[in-house]
């Protein structure tokens, strides 16, 4: 649209021999590169941008240089209406705004460039986890004893699933608590409630599930309470996240919302879903896991990672509930809270990938050996 002022760009643009054409004449052709604007757009896309932009549309393969010219890179929100690309060529690391927002739409094909500069950010991407397994000698409580206090009877279901999905996921234990009559495996343990309450003294316990299948009752709140006392590690899910008060949680946790819960929870998200989640944590003082499309997980010192590694088919009944039983057996099996949120969410998606249209979440739970076998 004009001609680089800044070095040194305005170099390299001299050098160029061949021919140049007005943007608004910009022809159609079978490849078209992206580079009118970088990561650095704040401010709507210029009317002779967004022209050009419109009259290409469908009118050949895309490429975007750094980020779809109309994106904003740090929250994917849509300046514009940006030229959807095939690949875009991200430079040093990936960018929030590819995956989040609309940016999840246009991006395509995301591909990071190494360019020989150090990238320091408290910003990551979720990767494959690396697990070791058990030592040779574990027993099962060292290999983590997780429980999962059960909600309401007739949604005995959800908490069966995190159960299940901890044991499928590398624990040694699991314990439901509750008054149900049917255990969905013979390897889940039941205990009642006051016999559930008296193993919260127990160290090898290593981590507590509450809200599958929870209605907002005198005995949830009561569990809630009994477990923020006893200081161990919580994964509070679903019914369990509407009794939480404003502010710290009292005890190390994460907290594994959906959108309307996080909204009822912590307020409107708002354009920047990243910020939003840092802030919750901040001044929850957990780790929040906020589920979607791109999962955003970030720790109250202000650490955040991103997870990608997804797929539509996990948008199914009871797969959260499978999420928030696997955070809870990486970490009795010893994983920081911001690291178990991170491997949970990663695996979850290979799961949910791998499963495929028609898995249903019985099915995630049965997929995740061969998943953990994979790494």
């Amino acid at each position: 649209d004009a001609p680089p002022m800044g070095e040194p760009a305005a170099t390299m643009a001299r050098r160029w021999a061949g021919p140049v054409v007005p943007l608004a004449d910009a022809p159609a052709a079978p490849l078209i590169v992206d580079a009118l604007f970088g990561t650095g757009l704040t401010r709507p896309l210029p009317a002779s941008a967004q022209a050009a932009l419109d009259r290409l549309q469908g009118a050949g393969r895309v490429v975007a240089i750094d980020i779809a010219s109309g994106l904003e890179a740090d929250t994917g929100r849509a300046l514009g209406r940006p030229l959807p690309a095939e690949l875009t060529l991200s430079f040093g690391a990936a960018k929030p705004g590819h995956v989040l927002g609309e940016g999840a739409f246009v991006t395509g094909r995301l591909a990071v460039v190494d360019i020989g500069i150090a990238i320091a950010s408290p910003l990551g991407f979720t990767a494959r986890p690396r697990m070791t397994g058990p030592a040779p000698t574990a027993h099962k409580y060292e290999r983590g004893w997780v429980m999962v206090v059960e909600g309401t009877p007739g949604h005995g279901g959800a908490a069966g699933l995190a159960g299940l999905a901890a044991l499928r996921s590398g624990a040694g234990l699991v314990t439901l608590a509750g008054e149900g009559t049917q255990l969905p495996a013979l390897a889940l343990m039941r205990r009642s409630d006051d016999e559930a309450a008296a193993l919260l003294t127990d160290k090898r316990l290593g981590a507590v599930v509450i809200g599958p299948g929870m209605d907002a009752d005198a005995r949830a709140r009561g569990w809630l309470k009994r477990l923020t006392w006893a200081g161990k590690a919580l994964v509070i899910d679903a019914g369990a996240l509407r009794l939480l008060p404003a502010g710290p949680i009292g005890a190390p946790a994460v907290l594994t919302p959906h959108e309307g819960e996080f909204t009822q929870l912590f307020g409107a998200i708002g354009d920047d879903r990243l910020a939003a989640v840092q802030a919750a944590a901040a001044s929850s003082g957990a780790v929040v896991l906020l589920k979607g499309a791109a999962t955003i997980i970030a720790a109250p010192d202000g650490r955040a990672a991103i997870n990608a590694h997804a797929s539509p088919w996990l948008a199914t009944a009871g797969s959260g509930d499978v999420l928030a039983g696997m955070v809870a057996a990486l970490i009795a099996q010893g994983l920081p809270l911001f690291e178990a949120a991170q491997a949970a969410a990663w695996l979850h998606g290979e799961a949910g990938l791998r499963l495929g249209p028609g898995g249903i979440a019985d099915d995630l739970v049965a997929s995740l050996p061969a998943v953990l076998a994979s790494l």
